[in-house]
């Protein structure tokens, strides 16, 4: 049993970096002809370029998901080109903190205007296209603070909330037309966006500690899983919390384990 994504068409926004930038390359290798589309001109320029040297299905797109112009504009070209849009991966996100009580309306806003309108308008435009085929698979970017919030992420934690609800409420109204739509909650992925990786050794141990899986998640595990939810594999799968997290807090304290392990000779670890 393999997943077969031959031919079909896809949308990843957010695409200049990080998770996204791994989710197109996974995407296109897989035979799907992928439209990236990003707001950083930088990353956008890179991702222009390995497009041409590489010769992959598709382009990498300036779009600003907070505008639904530019989305519809960006929704009529790829229609008129290829006939179809078979998936959308609504990846963009921002995460601007502080706490609740200082926290400015302008960082409120990038947060919920990015996370959750974005997601929202990019679903609103490609939803007609999937009915008029009678298929599609929508996957959007949640995250386990949907699931465990953290003190001082207050609004990134209300927006990724809001997006599960989102794709809960849009599974339900879609299911006439076969088209599923999921969401996904990555734990610790390191990204230029958290910075992870790059903490002091004792804060990161402090959140490994968190982990079941005692490692950092890669964005290759991000981008599997969303190969898996776009194929005819998950067909039956919708309106689903997907978590990719380690097994982030799957446990009271994860550490005991490895403790355990360690006593038995079986795992090192500071």
């Amino acid at each position: 049993m393999q997943i077969d994504l031959t031919g079909k068409v896809a949308i990843v926004t957010g695409a200049g970096r990080g998770i996204g930038r791994v989710i197109v390359e996974t995407l296109v290798g897989e035979g799907v002809t992928t439209f990236a589309i990003d707001i950083q001109e930088e990353t956008l320029h890179t991702l222009q370029q390995d497009y041409a040297r590489n010769g992959w299905q598709g382009e990498a797109v300036r779009c600003d998901v907070r505008r639904r112009e530019e989305i519809r504009t960006l929704v009529d070209r790829i229609v008129a080109r290829q006939g179809r849009i078979d998936i959308l991966v609504n990846n963009a996100g921002v995460s601007v903190g502080g706490t609740l009580e200082t926290l400015s309306e302008e960082a409120w806003d990038a947060n919920l205007d990015t996370n959750l309108k974005g997601t929202f308008l990019m679903c609103q435009a490609v939803v007609p296209i999937m009915k008029q085929r009678q298929s599609g698979r929508i996957l959007n970017a949640a995250s386990f603070a949907a699931i465990v919030p953290s003190v001082g992420s207050g609004a990134y934690a209300v927006s990724k909330v809001g997006v599960v609800s989102l794709t809960r409420v849009l599974a339900g109204e879609l299911g006439p037309w076969n088209i599923t739509v999921n969401c996904y909650a990555p734990g610790m992925v390191p990204t230029q966006m958290n910075h992870f990786a790059e903490a002091p050794p004792a804060q990161q141990q402090r959140l490994l500690d968190t982990l079941t899986l005692r490692r950092w998640g890669e964005t290759q595990d991000v981008a599997r899983l969303i190969c898996f939810l776009a194929s005819d594999l998950a067909s039956y799968i919708t309106g689903a919390l997907i978590d990719i997290s380690g097994g982030k807090l799957a446990t009271q304290i994860p550490r005991v384990a490895y403790e355990w392990a360690a006593q038995e000779g079986k795992y090192e670890f500071e």
